[in-house]
């Protein structure tokens, strides 16, 4: 017994063991015999070897010798069956094996393994037997001539559409499948016709005749039919319905492309369309999406379930239909939505449920209510057939509906589609209520961001400005760097522009303390460098009760460490300009003429790490000319010497074509800034005035007490020459105490100035270093009232130190010149 029969397992039919070998030369001449060929074909080695193989075959097998091997030189060897011929004449059916034996020196052998087949069940089967293998097939078989017509089909062609075999006879594949692409079908039956190349796995998606609202797919299989001498005599093919696995893979690709498509950015509206858009044409033929107006706005919506009776506001948000002019409904983006309560929209935000209908109702298609500002959403023209709404939820909460239909072209919506649906908007739920919070947060971002920027810049006359700003964090559109002009006394602006590092809503709230500490510093009148002394000392003092020493940086530092500060002030009466910086980049100024330089401006340390003092430059503006002050964000993309004189130079050119204030500060950002900046960016531009000799009037005055009513009289002609008589009797009385006390607290020269702008300002100098001080007298007390009564006539008043001396002023409102009752005053 064999070692596999021991093991209950024969031998294999075709085993290698069981075949015959023989060499055949290139010719196909035997030149070696075994003892296994003997036995099978009855030759002694003496009359085969030398003997051609086809004088081994039969008649019939021995014309294709040629053939085969010419096969076998072009493919490398060849399998098959063949008829061989006994030494006595019967023939013998084998399976033949012939691969290559090549010989180490060269020369080209072939090696034939011969095994028979007599005794192998299923190879002498009958055509009957064939046939009827065939025939009951479950895969879909026909033969078509080299003309296209059909001579056979199997029962199993018949469920793809055509009729019965019999009525095919003849007829071409356009005459029988008339709904599916015949040419393209056609086209690969004449390639393997004239080819001799199989065609396998040809896939075609169509609508057939017994199913003419579903699309179908099917794969075909093309095989050309050859007679003994290999001339094509027609085509075998095959069909096998693979519209499952097609709509499996749809749906796959539909939510492939919904996870690459949905969400992209963080827009509530857009979020919306993108859904529809990704639904239409693969899943509908119309699509809406109707948020509540709570999400719009980016509120969070009410937990629980919402009430049926009375459904929520609704607004539309995305639609998308096949139909270009999206004649279905007449409800716009952004109009109101208000579905009658029990309908499915409303059923499905109340339940969280979806909903399904391959027969849609003609009456079930009047789904919205007439309401205040809200449009019906009724359908246009026939409608829809099928319908489908699934309920927009995140967290247990509902943020909408959205709506599905198909109209008369296609088949009705399935249990399929609707998971799918529910896969769609299950992802894109994600996405809008991501972008709801987003949107939350931004609002509240942005009100924080309008509350710490300027809403506008003061109106006043000392210079014409404009502003621009960029944020690096597009999302928020916040960032750390900021502008402001705050009115000074005496007719003069602040400019400032500063940066604190960092981007987004940390860097805004740092940028807002910074902000108002300037603001409050600069009412104090203090110089350019004393308010940059006094923020310093702010910025290192918070970041020691946060725990940062002075130096430090990095994440665990105060955000406002490190921050860079301009402050300049214009005085448009002698335009005289001083500005102190604190690691932050000096200002362009364009002259008159056009021509651009830069400030020769010391460089403090920034905010808040320590360093030298802050040094202040002085300098004399024309008329006419522009102050371009800004962060650092403007001109380098880094910090090296090379960048910034690169972005200098780039300044400078965009400033030489100036032009309008407001345009050219848009212009210079443009120019300079990419459309997603590295950094934030701000520009301040301020195109300085001057004050006409007819606005501004002084007199040096002797330090006499007897020259206070004097000083009453000047003032007054100067008001009447300038027409505000309305003014006389409070101006006197602020000229009056003004002088008296500048002659009190002081020796030497007195020098009383008025300034008539959108204010009337009095300034009274002196030599004297100490500031008044505003007192509440009793009543029985006979002095003390003066200052009193200035700060309740004046609109403002206040002291500024100067190099030598101070100057106490005051101002009054030139638009609004109704006075108070000096008797209200003193009751």
């Amino acid at each position: 017994m064999g070692a596999h029969e021991e093991y209950g397992v024969g031998r294999q039919r075709f085993d290698v063991a069981d075949a015959a070998p023989l060499l055949l030369d290139p010719q196909g001449v035997v030149t070696g015999w075994t003892g296994a060929a003997r036995l099978l074909l009855a030759y002694p080695a003496s009359e085969a070897v030398g003997r051609k193989l086809a004088d081994l075959l039969t008649a019939e097998d021995a014309q294709r010798v040629p053939d085969l091997v010419e096969r076998c030189r072009r493919d490398g060897g060849w399998t098959g069956l063949l008829t061989a011929r006994r030494r006595d004449g019967q023939p013998v059916r084998v399976m033949a094996r012939i691969t290559s034996a090549d010989e180490a020196h060269g020369g080209s052998r072939w090696l034939v393994l011969l095994s028979e087949l007599a005794d192998a069940p299923g190879w002498d089967m009958s055509r009957t037997v064939l046939e009827r293998m065939v025939s009951d097939a479950p895969v879909g078989i026909a033969i078509v001539d080299t003309d296209l017509r059909f001579v056979w089909s199997n029962a199993a062609l018949e469920q793809f559409g055509g009729g019965p075999a019999p009525r095919r006879l003849g007829l071409r594949f356009a005459d029988v499948q008339p709904g599916m692409d015949a040419q393209a079908v056609e086209a690969q039956m004449r390639h393997v016709l004239e080819t001799g190349e199989a065609v396998v796995g040809y896939e075609h998606v169509g609508q057939i005749r017994s199913a003419p609202l579903r699309e179908t797919a099917h794969m075909l299989s093309f095989t050309r039919l050859e007679d003994d001498r290999g001339r094509p005599i027609g085509v075998y093919y095959t069909v096998v319905d693979m519209t499952e696995r097609h709509r499996a893979r749809q749906r796959l690709a539909l939510l492939d492309r919904a996870g690459q498509s949905i969400g992209r950015s963080l827009d509530l509206v857009r979020t919306a369309q993108e859904l529809a858009d990704v639904a239409v044409p693969g899943l509908a033929d119309f699509v809406t999406v109707d948020l509540l107006e709570t999400v719009l706005r980016g509120a969070e919506p009410a937990p629980g379930p919402l009430a049926d009776t009375e459904p929520p506001a609704l607004r539309r948000a995305g639609h998308r239909s096949t139909e270009d002019d999206l004649p279905e409904t007449a409800v716009g983006i952004g109009d109101g939505v208000a579905y009658l309560p029990g309908s499915p929209p409303a059923r499905s935000l109340a339940t969280g449920r979806p909903w399904r209908a391959e027969r849609l109702d003609p009456p079930a298609r009047e789904w919205a209510a007439d309401g205040p500002g809200d449009r019906r959403a009724a359908f246009v023209g026939p409608g829809p057939h099928s319908a489908m709404t699934v309920p927009i939820r995140s967290r247990g909460t509902a943020l909408g509906v959205t709506s599905f239909f198909r109209s008369d072209r296609r088949e009705p919506f399935d249990e399929e589609d609707l998971r799918l649906a529910e896969d769609l908007v299950a992802r894109a739920a994600v996405c809008v209520d991501n972008a709801r919070r987003y949107t939350r947060e931004r609002d509240a971002a942005l009100v924080l961001q309008r509350s710490l920027l300027p809403h506008r810049l003061p109106e006043q006359d000392a210079v014409e400005v404009a502003a621009c700003y960029r944020p690096a964090d597009e999302l928020t559109g916040l960032g750390g760097d900021w502008y402001d002009l705050i009115p000074l006394s005496g007719a003069r602006v602040a400019l400032v522009v500063g940066e604190v590092p960092g981007h987004g809503i940390d860097a805004a709230a740092a940028m807002g303390q910074l902000r108002t500490a300037v603001r409050t510093l600069a009412a104090l009148d203090l110089t350019p460098e004393e308010v940059l002394a006094h923020l310093d000392d702010l910025v290192a003092r918070s970041a020691r009760e946060e725990g940062v020493e002075p130096g430090a940086a990095g994440p665990g530092s105060g955000q406002s460490m490190g921050s860079g500060c301009l402050y300049v002030v214009y005085d448009p009466v002698d335009g005289r300009c001083a500005m102190a910086a604190a690691g932050h980049p000096a200002p362009a100024v364009v002259l008159p003429d056009g021509s651009v330089r830069f400030v020769d401006l010391p460089q403090g340390p920034p905010l808040g790490v320590g360093g030298p003092p802050f040094e202040a430059v002085e300098l004399s503006l024309a008329e006419g000319s522009t102050l371009a002050l800004h962060t650092d964000g403007l001109l380098a993309r880094g910090e090296t010497t090379w960048a910034v004189d690169a972005g200098r130079e780039r300044l400078r050119r965009a400033l030489e074509r100036a032009g309008p204030l407001e345009s050219c500060c848009r212009a210079v950002v443009d120019a300079l800034v990419p459309a997603r900046p590295y950094d934030d960016v701000a520009l301040l531009m301020a195109r300085t005035k001057r004050l006409g000799a007819d606005q501004v009037a002084a007199w040096d005055l002797p330090c006499d007490p007897a020259v206070v009513a004097e000083a009453r009289r000047t003032a007054t002609r100067q008001l009447s020459r300038w027409g505000l008589e309305e003014l006389v009797f409070t101006t006197e009385l602020v000229v009056s105490e003004l002088v008296t006390n500048a002659m009190r607290y002081s020796d030497g020269p007195i020098r009383l100035r008025l300034i008539r702008e959108r204010a009337l300002v009095c300034e009274v100098f002196d030599g004297g270093a100490t500031a008044p001080h505003l007192r509440h007298p009793r009543t029985t007390d006979e002095g003390g009232r003066g200052l009193l009564l200035v700060s309740q006539l004046t609109q403002r008043w206040g002291t500024r130190f100067i190099p030598d001396g101070k100057i106490i002023w005051a101002e009054q409102s030139l638009t609004d010149l109704a006075e108070p009752s000096l008797t209200d005053l003193l009751e």
